[in-house]
């Protein structure tokens, strides 16, 4: 930790760091770890419990008057009506790290009178820290980092979050992709949105859009991303999106033609633009939906609890 920091954004990273030793242990053997599953393709581990516990233990030591608003636990913790709120995803990734796919990351963010002000992503296998506090500028490791200088989207590398979740809009982004790909020189998974955001900050993509976000998994790295010199929205381009389930990112000029391909696709779009996107969706082969194996599988809940779509197939 450093001193220069603020003293909030130290704690915050205390935090991450002891939720990360927790996930590197389990890492070593992760097929010992026990799974469940909250909804088709939407895992839970001891792990994400064991790490959010530990964060939320250590905040609330430190700022016992706080809120707490995480993943697995909701509101359950902390003060209920603190202006002062810790938004917490303990392993954004889930569905990676139970593969022993080493993309996942621990997303920790205050909120101050609903606004972020501290922000901290952290990668336990590559040791990547990133942290920012609003005003002061977005950093990997200490060294400030800044979204990419890229203007042309033929030259960019966007990531995203594919859709895996039964009744989710898998022939509408299928068409975004449609939209993207042939314009850009390539579209990336990884599968963790805090880490996809992250990115975008730290230059490695140029961009990055998914729908299906909860509040956890884009509060840390949409601060990031803003700090580092990055736009982040909905697909429109409003800036008001945190509990949206729309998230658009990139360098401003990157944003600014994602708004321009993918702003019709938004929940949020004209009547005209939503008219077209229905009779593109009509048109595509085999226009009846989602998953096909699990066409008769029950939609997923629609709720302020509904579990996320973090590019991330989980937690």
């Amino acid at each position: 930790m450093s001193s220069n920091l603020h003293p909030m954004l130290n704690v915050a990273i205390k935090a991450a760091r002891a939720a990360g030793a927790l996930i590197n242990r389990a890492a070593l053997d992760v097929e010992a770890v026990r799974v469940s599953q909250k909804q088709i393709n939407d895992f839970v581990t001891e792990v994400d419990q064991a790490a959010e516990q530990a964060i939320i233990e250590t905040l609330l030591a430190a700022y016992p008057g706080h809120g707490i608003l995480a993943e697995e636990s909701g509101s359950q913790h902390g003060a209920k009506h603190s202006e002062h709120v810790w938004v917490i995803d303990p392993l954004d990734g889930t569905t990676n790290f139970i593969h022993g796919f080493p993309v996942y990351c621990v997303s920790i963010a205050l909120m101050v009178r609903g606004k972020v002000e501290h922000a901290v992503v952290y990668d336990p296998t590559r040791n990547d820290l990133f942290t920012a506090t609003k005003g002061r500028g977005a950093y990997l490791n200490e060294r400030r980092i800044r979204v990419s200088k890229r203007t042309q989207l033929k030259d960019c590398l966007i990531s995203t979050g594919f859709p895996f979740r039964p009744g989710d809009d898998f022939k509408t982004y299928l068409l975004m992709m449609a939209e993207l790909m042939p314009r850009t020189a390539g579209l990336r998974r990884p599968g963790a949105a805090a880490l996809d955001l992250a990115y975008v900050a730290a230059g490695f993509t140029d961009g990055f859009f998914e729908t299906g976000l909860s509040i956890w998994d884009v509060a840390a790295g949409s601060l990031l991303v803003t700090e580092a010199g990055g736009l982040v929205g909905n697909f429109t381009g409003e800036a008001d999106f945190l509990e949206q389930k729309e998230c658009l990112a990139g360098t401003p000029r990157i944003y600014g033609q994602l708004v321009h391909l993918l702003g019709k696709y938004s929940k949020f779009a004209n009547a005209g633009d939503k008219a077209g996107v229905r009779q593109a969706v009509q048109e595509a082969p085999g226009a009846s939906g989602a998953m096909s194996a699990e066409d008769d599988a029950p939609s997923a809940p629609e709720d302020a609890d509904e579990r996320k779509e973090s590019g991330e197939a989980a937690a």
